[in-house]
């Protein structure tokens, strides 16, 4: 054997065991990874009887044990079940912070309505199911397990990375973010940050997007409510509360508002357009993108998806309703909740004075179930836009990366009114026509699961470093 035969042999030696060391490195952070998931899951964070403070603590257990000092952890909250983790990993400090945000609570889940136990973490097809798994205990395990992984390998960040894993995104009346915003802010304190909001987005298996998240629609409740005297449920009456509330959420049902852009969800359908898989919607995202607006693209695409419908317009649906006071009386009282996800730049008021027009009743009441809390677009950072980019084209060759406005709330939006821009970014793909996020039987799969775990590490080491 010659000498250049031996230097090829040793060179294909030593890459077969750097492979096997790394391949090797690699199974043992995506099961330590794994192993956190599981434990945020299988905590139970909801509004009702969960308790935040319990994940919080036992995040916080695990990276004192990776090596973070005690006095960079810190769990804190306005009550004992709703605390918040904000840990701190110190760089050089020649760059101004960033902060990683996750929230630690979710939804209400009923074990009779799932095929699986809610709170225990279910790996069955493909697919981790669990209250959390999608929203957002993910990008809460994945950041807590690429700081460990990071701390492990010694890196030093050019600036300090600032963990945040929150209570109460979800509706609850104490907010860790807005929170901590108003007590603590020296603590979090931030050049910017990154959040959920964002991700991948596939069809029929194929990956379509990774999008950015830079703005949000404007959460805000309406209850609608209507009196009346009741009266003997024998002697029924045609004014009945209920019929009247009925009546209304019926013509609501069958209004849309009207379809209009903005910058971000211009630029998001002007760039997700080819990637899309039929002709057909191609051709209307770009139609939809021009000025003036082409109203019959709208409409097909509006009929398509959900997704789409909703980044062309203000969206209002009724989630609950309660009505009458006996099952042998007529009611005196009849309530709806509508949930408006109103498109920003657009009054809270002119919604409701839409939905009065469309109601056509004054009987039907309308009123606001608190203030809506609404935040303007953040301008796209370079750093952010190019790390990106540069992960996704490396992981998933030839998804394009897109801007785009989130049609549900985020914590970021309190940030972002705080100074601190705030994006959505993530390499968690989901199915565009099955997302799962608040549902029954949520999951998220195995494999993305994985690939978020590596686009986060390569995300957050490019924008540290």
């Amino acid at each position: 054997m010659n000498l250049s035969m031996l230097r090829i042999l040793s060179i294909a030696t030593s890459f077969a065991i750097l492979t096997g060391v790394l391949s090797a490195q690699n199974a043992a952070h995506e099961a330590r990874a794994k192993e956190i998931f599981k434990q945020l899951v299988e905590i139970n964070t909801t509004p009702s009887v969960g308790n935040t403070t319990q994940a919080a603590e036992a995040m916080a257990a695990r990276l004192k044990a990776a090596g973070f000092p005690d006095a960079e952890i810190r769990v804190l909250g306005p009550s004992p079940k709703k605390g918040n983790l904000v840990v701190r990993y110190r760089g050089t400090g020649s760059k101004r912070p960033m902060i990683l945000l996750a929230h630690l609570d979710v939804v209400e889940a009923k074990r009779e309505d799932w095929s699986f136990d809610p709170f225990v973490l279910t790996e069955k097809d493909g697919y981790f199911y669990g209250r959390g798994t999608a929203d957002d205990k993910t990008m809460a395990a994945v950041f807590v397990a690429n700081l460990i992984r990071l701390k492990s390998e010694g890196f030093v960040p050019s600036r300090d990375i600032i963990l945040m894993l929150t209570a109460d995104e979800e509706g609850g009346p104490e907010n860790g973010v807005r929170w901590l915003i108003a007590n603590h802010r020296p603590l979090i304190d931030a050049e910017f940050a990154i959040n959920e909001g964002g991700g991948g987005v596939m069809r029929k298996g194929r990956y379509l997007t990774n999008e950015v998240q830079a703005a949000e629609k404007v959460y805000q409740d309406l209850r609608l409510e209507v009196r009346n005297s009741g009266g003997h449920s024998s002697l029924p009456v045609k004014d009945n509360a209920v019929y009247r509330l009925a009546a209304g959420l019926s013509r609501i049902a069958a209004f849309e508002f009207p379809a209009q852009l903005n910058d971000i969800t211009r630029a998001y359908f002007t760039r997700a357009a080819p990637a899309q898989l039929d002709a057909q919607t191609r051709a209307d995202m770009l139609a939809v993108a021009k000025e003036p607006m082409d109203p019959a693209a709208a409409v097909r695409l509006s009929a398509q998806s959900a997704y789409f419908n909703s980044l062309l317009r203000t969206t209002c649906v009724a989630t609950q309703l309660s009505g009458g006071h006996a099952p042998n009386a007529q009611p005196q009282l009849a309530t709806a909740n509508v949930n408006c996800r109103i498109l920003p730049g657009v009054p809270v008021s002119a919604v409701v004075a839409e939905l009065t027009n469309v109601l056509a009743d004054a009987a039907i009441r309308i009123s606001l179930v608190d203030e809506a809390t609404p935040s303007k677009p953040a301008v796209l950072r370079e750093d952010v836009m190019t790390a990106t980019e540069a992960i996704v084209k490396s992981m998933f060759p030839g998804v394009p990366v897109v801007p785009v406005m989130s049609t549900g709330a985020t914590d970021g939006l309190f940030l972002r009114n705080a100074g601190i821009p705030t994006f959505g970014v993530d390499g968690l793909f989901d199915d565009i026509d099955d997302v799962r996020a608040h549902p029954r039987d949520e999951r998220v799969g195995v494999k993305q699961f994985n690939e978020d775990l590596e686009f986060q590490y390569g995300l957050i080491t490019a924008l540290a470093k």
